[in-house]
């Protein structure tokens, strides 16, 4: 019985090694290749995280992101710091915010070396400007996704919300900081009203 326990407690650490060195390349592979801000890193953990290894689903990814954008720092590593934290727990966080911060990190040390250089060159100037057409798409996709998976809750007080957030950054230019207040503020608004009605049933 004991040589089952110690078996099982080994495979266990085995598994859990075996996928944390996952979390770790995944999370290095990503931000090793995503250019243009943490919403393009998104996209990418959706696909990897969601897609195709199936640790997260559609709606544990959207709730991931309303909070790592509401959460003060970069977007791209309170992101890693929640799915690290989903998938594998502390060590998981751990692992997915150094597999996250590494790349950028060393490169952003070379470039700065050679900043002078960089910012002269005519050709890294337009190699810079073909990534912001790329990034737009990126990014456009990751919104088409994520608000489909929003749509096919059905929720008209969801829909609204997403509407309302869109047309007040878009046309008003309100600040990001207070559509998302604004918007946790209904959705603790609705949670609370639905609690009660629940209750006086």
């Amino acid at each position: 019985m004991e040589k089952n326990e110690i078996k099982n407690e080994l495979n266990n650490e085995l598994k859990k090694k075996h996928l944390l060195l996952e979390l770790f390349l995944s999370t290095l592979y990503i931000s090793s290749f995503t250019f243009g801000g943490g919403f393009v890193i998104v996209t990418f953990m959706k696909r990897k995280f969601v897609d195709e290894l199936h640790w997260i689903d559609e709606q544990e990814m959207l709730d991931l992101v309303a909070l790592a954008q509401s959460s003060p720092g970069a977007i791209a590593v309170n992101a890693a710091i929640l799915v690290g934290w989903q998938v594998c727990g502390f060590a998981g966080m751990l692992t997915a915010v150094l597999g996250t911060i590494l790349p950028p990190m060393i490169i952003l040390s070379v470039i700065s070396l050679f900043y002078a250089a960089f910012a002269s060159n005519v050709y890294v100037a337009l190699v810079l400007k073909g990534m912001q057409a790329g990034v737009a798409a990126v990014i456009l996709d990751v919104t088409c996704s994520l608000g489909g998976s929003v749509l096919k809750e059905k929720s008209v007080f969801s829909i609204i919300i997403m509407a309302a957030a869109f047309a007040a950054t878009f046309f008003f230019n309100v600040n990001v900081i207070y559509i998302i207040l604004t918007a946790g503020l209904l959705g603790a608004g609705k949670a609370v009203w639905i609690y009660r009605k629940g209750k006086s049933a």
